[in-house]
């Protein structure tokens, strides 16, 4: 990798997990305020409670935050990056108006992929 390939990684993993960091905390500080963009399925359940449920995911999200910051195994930290994100906007779709910048962060994801990808891409992919 040449010089601007190594800063152009470097933003795109510092702007993907400073998302992840940031809903971390800010559910361990405020958990009420996150418990709403759990999917309905966790939330109802009456098994395990809902705020262990978030602390989970949000101990879950430091881990993959600083997977991403690591530069360690890029495409596949990229990879699991991408699919929280479409999962989150998938289980939150009713609520666009607020996850729809996720759309952008899920393919920044995706172009981290492609810039650690040591396979062949297609010439023309567009």
């Amino acid at each position: 990798m040449n010089e601007r390939t190594h800063l152009v990684s470097f933003l795109l993993r510092v702007g993907i997990a400073v998302v992840f960091l940031y809903a971390a905390i800010a559910s361990f500080l405020e958990p009420t305020s996150w418990i709403g963009y759990l999917p309905g399925f966790m939330s109802a359940q009456k098994v395990v409670p809902v705020t262990t449920i978030l602390s989970a995911f949000s101990l879950y999200q430091l881990l993959l935050a600083g997977w991403v910051l690591s530069g360690k195994k890029t495409l596949w930290a990229g990879l699991l990056a991408a699919a929280t994100l479409g999962a989150i906007i998938i289980t939150n779709i009713n609520q666009l108006d607020i996850v729809f910048r996720d759309v952008a962060i899920f393919f920044a994801a995706l172009a981290l992929c492609a810039l650690h990808y040591k396979g062949d891409l297609p010439a023309r992919t567009l």
